[in-house]
């Protein structure tokens, strides 16, 4: 059978390189696979297909270092993996009989308890008696949080099979976003981090195994891999087995293209995903280790846990183009096109061609280039805008206690915080609020705005990443979780005062766990706006992928969305709300609407501000096309996230209610939940075209960019190095940066 593509040329950096225990490993997991059922009459192996599959070889590339035990527990558990991949596509992709795929997989995690001691029930299948002795051999040498981490990274490999099956039944191909997300999962390849921990004797301190930096190296690790196999396995999933879920063909399909297009263009996802775990690697995690103290053996571990995710990068690629699972025509011998093996490396793929160019237009970005209003879709949301009959009350209140608080003594004036009208915004997404709730709604909107353009204007221009550690450190002060009426004393200057009051008037009233929950959403907008700093300090357009799902955060979607779902807390299971079709349905509201201010901001923030985080410039460079190309699609990847959410809504929604068993009350506490959601989205678009912000007039006279039409009138100056800089001295900032401007 013909090839549907050419390879691409791969950019993998690092070397290659064999275990010399292969021959062992080889060995051991045949007779293994043999001895839990997995080959002549499981209906799914024979030894010649094992054989084929060469599992041995992927992990004494893998994991080059590791001795021969360690080699074959790591071997049989890929061995088991790889089975039960084939094993659910046999038994039910292919009769596409949910209901029982359903009832096998819940039986799975039972054999997997976070005691070693504790029993398990008796195995019916090889994949139930595989894992049983795996975890039996495996988990004793481990701590609890890496049993932990390592037993949800395998239910979700595990539970996201159903995923794929539900795809399949329907014949959908999932949006890019979605299908990153969804197969980052199911892929297996974060199940393989938690591997290269116990293989490299490199387990990451659980007091940061859950930062961003170290969740970043896992992710861009994670879909690197499976981008990978995407390109090798598109032939043997698309044309074989009827899969929906490849790489290849979501890009195919998204952007129009033709396959070998659709194939480069993963290529350059899967070079993107390998250069921001490169840049994470080498600028977060050093600062992660400083900022936690972290010690010489911890961070000795972080270090041989990177090598280790680097050598399974260049190993996974070199057994790709070896083993018989895939398609790689001529890659082994160096005959094919971008087939040259990882044992020696291709020095085009680091200095030149694709990959070097990708990276350049993420670096070279020319600021405040003149690129005009950028003209708007037909948004075409399908929910009606309801606004509360508080809104303009909310309005006045909102911009007193922003004067009272000192907001509008530097960035902000009160005509500029008029004309933004935030109260707008909370009208639409809680339109039955009381007067109080909806103030203190617009509160939380008036501090994250004011904060949002505080960051870039104060510390952004003098990449001063040191006085904006300190300043996070001080706000996150303010946000004592024990007694949240104290908040006040830690607060200093107008952003903190601010902070401190709408928090002391909203955690004071809830419970402790939900106090946490809050806490949690505003550390990560905080670390969030650090992440847009420490890009701007690099003058670095972010890859697409880590910009989308720190987008969520920097937009505030993820605070102000959780203001709905604690209001359902008591009608409504926790597990519930942390399960993945919630989760589905908040991110794919969530990255609309953060998505629609990018539309409209694109020319202030672009062309005023210098502004590298915006989805739009995001794509021009990941994809090297124009504005308006660059603005459809954007416009479409939004609607195929709708587009997503109606389907979660139809389809997962139900199964969702069955599977928590829920009743009439509870499943109407979740209907409401859904049109908080569905308000919030029109309330965001409402918003956006209603306000003195993002207009081409606003954004002419500077009124978007307070500190801009201070100063300039909408021309942005280039950084001022002889502003203060350091601890301690924003005040000074601020008084230099508006000296001699009238009031």
């Amino acid at each position: 059978m013909p090839q549907p593509f050419v390879m691409p040329d791969f950019y993998v950096p690092y070397p290659a390189r064999l275990n010399t225990h292969v021959e062992a490993a080889r060995t051991h997991t045949r007779d293994w696979a043999r001895a839990m059922g997995m080959l002549e009459g499981s209906g799914v192996w024979e030894t010649a297909d094992l054989d084929a599959h060469d599992y041995a070889l992927l992990c004494a590339y893998t994991h080059p270092d590791c001795d021969e035990d360690t080699l074959n527990l790591v071997t049989d558990w890929y061995t088991w993996v790889f089975f039960f991949d084939d094993h659910f596509l046999e038994v039910f992709k292919r009769t596409q009989d949910r209901d029982a795929g359903k009832e096998y997989l819940d039986r799975l995690p039972a054999f997997m308890p976070a005691d070693p001691v504790t029993g398990m029930p008796e195995p019916t299948n090889p994949v139930e008696a595989g894992l049983a002795d795996l975890w039996r051999r495996t988990v004793p040498a481990m701590s609890a949080g890496w049993r932990q981490r390592f037993a949800e990274a395998t239910e979700a490999l595990l539970y996201e099979s159903l995923w794929e099956l539900d795809n399949i039944n329907e014949g959908r191909i999932a949006n890019p976003l979605e299908y990153i997300e969804m197969r980052r999962k199911v892929g297996g390849a974060p199940w393989s981090a938690g591997l290269v921990e116990y293989a490299a004797g490199a387990e990451v301190p659980d007091r940061v195994a859950r930062s961003r930096p170290l969740r970043v190296l896992r992710d861009s690790f994670s879909d690197a891999v499976h981008l990978r196999n995407d390109l090798f396995s598109y032939q043997r999933e698309v044309e074989d087995e009827g899969e929906n879920s490849n790489g290849v063909l979501v890009l195919e399909h998204f952007l129009g293209c033709s396959t070998q297009e659709a194939a480069e263009a993963v290529n350059d996802l899967l070079t993107s995903r390998v250069q921001q775990f490169e840049n994470t690697a080498l600028t977060e995690v050093p600062a992660l280790a400083v900022q936690e103290g972290l010690t010489p053996l911890e961070c000795a571990a972080i270090g041989a846990y990177t090598k280790g995710l680097q050598d399974w990068q260049s190993g996974g690629h070199e057994w790709h183009m070896r083993s018989s699972r895939y398609m790689n025509e001529g890659m082994a011998d160096g005959t094919a096109t971008g087939a040259l093996g990882t044992g020696g490396l291709d020095i085009r793929t680091l200095l030149g061609g694709r990959p070097a160019q990708a990276r350049r237009r993420s670096l070279t970005h020319t600021p405040h280039q003149p690129v005009g209003h950028l003209p708007l879709p037909d948004f075409e949301l399908p929910y009606a805008l309801t606004l509360s009959p508080h809104h303009r009350e909310a309005k006045r209140r909102s911009e007193d206690w922003a004067q009272e608080m000192g907001l509008l003594d530097d960035i902000w004036d009160r005509p500029l915080m008029e004309g933004f009208d935030l109260a707008l915004c909370s009208a639409g997404i809680d339109p039955d609020a009381t007067l109080e709730e909806l103030e203190l709604s617009t509160l939380w909107l008036t501090w994250g705005t004011y904060a949002d353009d505080y960051y870039p204007l104060v510390f952004g221009r003098t990449r001063d990443l040191a006085g904006a550690r300190a300043q996070t450190a001080r706000l996150r002060a303010c946000l004592p979780v024990d007694d949240p009426a104290s908040a006040r004393k830690y607060a200093g200057n107008p952003l903190e005062r601010a902070l401190a009051d709408v928090w002391a008037r909203t955690a004071g009233a809830m419970g402790p766990e939900a106090r946490g929950q809050l806490w949690t959403a505003l550390d990560l907008m905080l670390e969030s706006w650090m992440w847009e700093l420490h890009n701007q300090a690099q003058h670095r357009v972010p890859d697409p992928v880590d910009y989308v799902e720190m987008r969520r955060s920097t937009f505030g979607s993820e605070l102000t969305l959780l203001m709905g779902r604690l209001r359902a807390k008591d009608a409504l299971p926790e597990a519930l709300q942390l399960s993945g079709t919630v989760r589905a349905l908040e991110s794919a509201v969530a990255d609309y609407g953060a998505l629609i201010n990018d539309l409209f901001s694109y020319q202030k923030e672009v062309e005023v501000e210098g502004e590298l985080h915006n989805g739009v410039l995001v794509v021009e460079k990941f994809l090297d096309v124009d504005r308006d190309t660059a603005a459809r699609l954007v416009h479409e990847l939004m609607r195929g996230r709708l587009r997503q959410y109606e389907h979660l809504k139809r389809h997962e929604v139900p199964l969702m209610y069955a599977h928590f068993e829920l009743g009439a009350e509870g499943r109407a506490a979740f209907e409401a939940r859904l049109r908080e959601l569905e308000d919030w989205l029109a309330a965001v678009l409402n918003w956006h075209l209603g306000v003195r912000r993002y207009g081409p007039g606003d954004v002419r006279s500077g009124a978007g960019s307070p500190l801009l039409r201070a100063r300039t009138g909408g021309a942005s100056p280039a950084p001022d190095w002889t502003v203060p800089r350091g601890l301690g001295t924003t005040a000074a900032r601020a008084a230099t940066a508006f000296a001699g401007v009238p009031s």
